[in-house]
């Protein structure tokens, strides 16, 4: 099953975070490509 990116508010902005890792994005275009690429696990980098 491919990760899923849920939109939700916070703070009059928009964020995207990834349902499978966590991760939050507030530009579409970075959470498209994230989901695209998402492992599902832990980012071996801090966001």
């Amino acid at each position: 099953m491919l990760p899923m990116v849920t939109a939700t508010e916070r703070d009059d902005m928009t964020w995207y975070q990834c349902d499978a890792c966590g991760l939050l994005f507030d530009d579409p275009d970075d959470a498209e490509q994230h989901e695209k690429h998402c492992d599902a696990e832990d980012p071996s980098y801090l966001q």
